[in-house]
Order: structure tokens, then C-alpha cells, then sequence
């Protein structure tokens, strides 16, 4: 026996390697589904653009201009697809890997014999709160990549265009492609933050992802209540859009900072909640 009272040659540090909680999350059926899903979707909307009319609908906003240009190159094509995607999409699979991640062993009655391996609890949530994250940065980048690929062997290596900047070439538009993917990446954490800390409130897996969805949704639509005033500010999902601010010329940055500062704090204070719960929860499944 150690000094501690622990067992020779036992290591917290060493329990539940990332690779081996990577791998066990590889293995199920929904991140399987969900990645494949991220690749397939850009050919979808391949198809559908093959198969449309090609008549943009009048009184479309942003929407409609981005419409106009999804097809002058691969890189056009890849903004519209995360925009289409960002609102919904991509919040419902960051949930999923999120909010299943704890929820799920507890369902299946396997997270308590995960505690007496044993695994330290804060060992165990940080594992699976950086496999969670790990896979959603994936998934997006899955989307983004694959949307590239097949947009740029469709409709070539173009600059990017908008209505709200001035022509970028290939190179420039890139970066700025890039940087929407950290902002959409940084916005996405408090969907993480929110369905993690649900995951460990409840053993229902499907409540935890759901819930976070919802709640999201709850927040954009008081968004658009403008009788709120300044309150819609300190709403998490207030600043979303505010990645439109990379394609204008100059690059407006005010609410991308705002909505940064934002998200980490959200992020931040569900995570905390979270560690918080779980250390202290009487867990029996």
C-alpha cells in the first residue's frame, strides 16, 4: 500500500486514457452515423443545386445571397453549407456527442463500475468532456472539408464572393472560411457546456440532448422579440450570426469579440456546474 492508502503502483493519472474513451465513442453506432452524415450532407446539396431550378426566391435576406453565389466555387459553396447547417445541424450533433456522453453509462448502468475501476470523477468527466469536444470539432470539420472538396472539383478554385465584401481571392478567402470555423467552433461551446452539464443532471440520454436543443432554440427565438431590448444581449445565442462579420470589407470584429466573451463565460459556467454536480452526486447506475 502507498502512503496515501491507495494500492502499489496505482495511478489516477493513468485510469481511462483518452485514447481508449476515443475509441470506446469510435465504436458506437451514433457517432458513426452522425460523422457520416456531416461527409454525405455537402453531396446532398450537390444534388439538390444538379437538380434545382436555379431560381433564387426573391426577399431571402442573407439566405438569398448566399444562394446566388453557393455555385461560383468550392469555397462559396462550403460557406453555404455551414450556413445552412449552423443554426441547426450543427447544434443537434454537438448535443448528441455532448449531452449522450455521461447520460448514456448511467443508462446502461455502467458508469458506477467505471467509478470503482476506479477512475477519479473529475478524471472521468474531463475524458469524456474532451472526447465529446474532440468529436464535435470533427464533425465540423468533416462538414467544412468535405463541402470543399466536393465544391471545389464541381465548381472550381474561385475566389470568394458575397454581397457584403469585395471579391476575395482563393487565398484571403480562405483564411476567412477558416476563421468562421473557429468563431462557429467557439459559439457551438455553449451547446457542449449546456448539454454536458444535462448529461450529468439526468440518466436520460435523449433528455439531456434534447434539452439543450430546445433551450437553444428557446434563446433564438427570444432573440428575435426586440421588446427586449438589451436583454437579447446577454442571450447565448445573440452574437451567432455574428461570423457574417468575416466576409464584410473591412471585417467587422465587434460582435465576433462580443460574442466570443460570451460564449466562454456560458461554456465556462456550465462546465463548473457540471464538474460541481457530479463530484458531489450519489451515483447508483
Amino acid at each position: 500500500m502507498a502512503p496515501s492508502g491507495a494500492a502499489a503502483g496505482y495511478r489516477p493519472s493513468r485510469t481511462l486514457p483518452f485514447g481508449a474513451e476515443f475509441r470506446r465513442q469510435a465504436s458506437r453506432r451514433r457517432t458513426q452515423l452522425a460523422l457520416g452524415f456531416m461527409a454525405l450532407l455537402p453531396l446532398i446539396i450537390l444534388i439538390a443545386f444538379q437538380f434545382g431550378s436555379g431560381e433564387e426566391e426573391p426577399g431571402r435576406g442573407e439566405f438569398g445571397s448566399l444562394v446566388s453565389f453557393a455555385t461560383s466555387g468550392g469555397l462559396n459553396f462550403t460557406l453555404f453549407s455551414l450556413f445552412v447547417s449552423a443554426s441547426f445541424l450543427l447544434v443537434v450533433v454537438v448535443a448528441l456527442f455532448c449531452g449522450d456522453t455521461v447520460a448514456s453509462e448511467a443508462s446502461w448502468g455502467s458508469l458506477r463500475y467505471l467509478l470503482a475501476i476506479p477512475v477519479p470523477r473529475a478524471r472521468l468527466l474531463a475524458i469524456k468532456l474532451l472526447v465529446a469536444l474532440t468529436y464535435s470539432a470533427l464533425a465540423l470539420l468533416l462538414l467544412a472539408g468535405t463541402a470543399l472538396l466536393i465544391g471545389t472539383l464541381r465548381y472550381g478554385w474561385s475566389p470568394l464572393r458575397s454581397t457584403v465584401a469585395a471579391q476575395l481571392e482563393p487565398g484571403e478567402g480562405l483564411l476567412r472560411l477558416l476563421a468562421v470555423l473557429g468563431y462557429l467552433a467557439v459559439v457551438l461551446l455553449v451547446v457542449a457546456g449546456l448539454a454536458f452539464l444535462l448529461s450529468v443532471i439526468t440518466d436520460a440520454a435523449l433528455g439531456a440532448v434534447g434539452g439543450a436543443v430546445l433551450l437553444w432554440i428557446l434563446s433564438s427565438i427570444l432573440d428575435q422579440i426586440t421588446a427586449l431590448g438589451a436583454i437579447r444581449s446577454f442571450l447565448p445565442t445573440h452574437y451567432s450570426t455574428a461570423w457574417l462579420g468575416l466576409l464584410s470589407t473591412p471585417v467587422q470584429t465587434d460582435n465576433i469579440v462580443r460574442g466570443t466573451i460570451s460564449a466562454i463565460s456560458y461554456a465556462t459556467i456550465f462546465w463548473g456546474l457540471a464538474f460541481w454536480r457530479f463530484t458531489r452526486k450519489d451515483v447508483v447506475s
